[in-house]
């Protein structure tokens, strides 16, 4: 699929999303969530590089201070830890379960999405994608077992390191003679595949 197909389906998803918030319909956004978090036993994180607003918000950070040759803080080590995930999943769930209890509405979705897009103007994406996003920490494990996904051939890798550099959620490691996709960390956003010089990189 192209980039304009996916640029596409991105902001169809990013505009409903919007609709749905102004019309104060976000619980419908978490059903479409939980579907996808099912469906990713099938098709891996497609939700995150296809439909997720906050992703779809985050391209343009980055594109906007690549341009501008602005460069990121590093991600402080006090966050690039396990347990900054598990933080904000517990905290995330937590959320929900009080939302749930008391009827109280609170705006969880509009603040991670404000979260994650703030987090971006200072620091690379991998601290929201790969760190922080509770939802990509949920999705992730259903897609541990996913039968489609971003695969990179052995045999067509130079292992020149590429698709590495561009990955914004450190889902690509070296191995001895070529690189790999750690299928539950990768987003689907296909940004591996544009920078592959050997077009080693496919969704299969």
């Amino acid at each position: 699929m192209s980039k304009v197909v996916q640029r596409g389906v991105q902001l169809l998803f990013l505009a409903l999303f919007l609709t749905l918030m102004v019309l104060g319909r976000i619980q419908v956004w978490m059903g479409i969530f939980v579907v996808s978090a099912i469906a990713s036993l099938l098709f891996s994180r497609f939700y995150c590089g296809w439909m997720c607003p906050i992703n779809t918000l985050l391209k343009p950070v980055t594109w906007a201070k690549k341009k501008q040759h602005i460069k990121s803080f590093k991600v402080p080590k006090s966050l690039s830890s396990k347990w900054s995930r598990a933080f904000m999943l517990l905290l995330f769930l937590g959320v929900l379960v009080f939302t749930f209890r008391t009827g109280k509405k609170l705006p969880v979705l509009p603040v991670l999405v404000g979260l994650g897009f703030v987090l971006t103007l200072f620091f690379p994406e991998e601290l929201w994608h790969h760190y922080l996003c509770p939802y990509g920490a949920i999705i992730s494990l259903p897609s541990r077992k996913a039968k489609h996904a971003m695969k990179i051939d052995e045999e067509a890798c130079i292992n020149c390191g590429k698709c590495a550099k561009v990955c914004p959620s450190l889902a690509i490691v070296k191995e001895e003679k070529h690189h790999s996709i750690i299928k539950n960390e990768c987003l689907v956003c296909r940004e591996c595949v544009d920078a592959c010089p050997n077009g080693a990189i496919a969704y299969t």
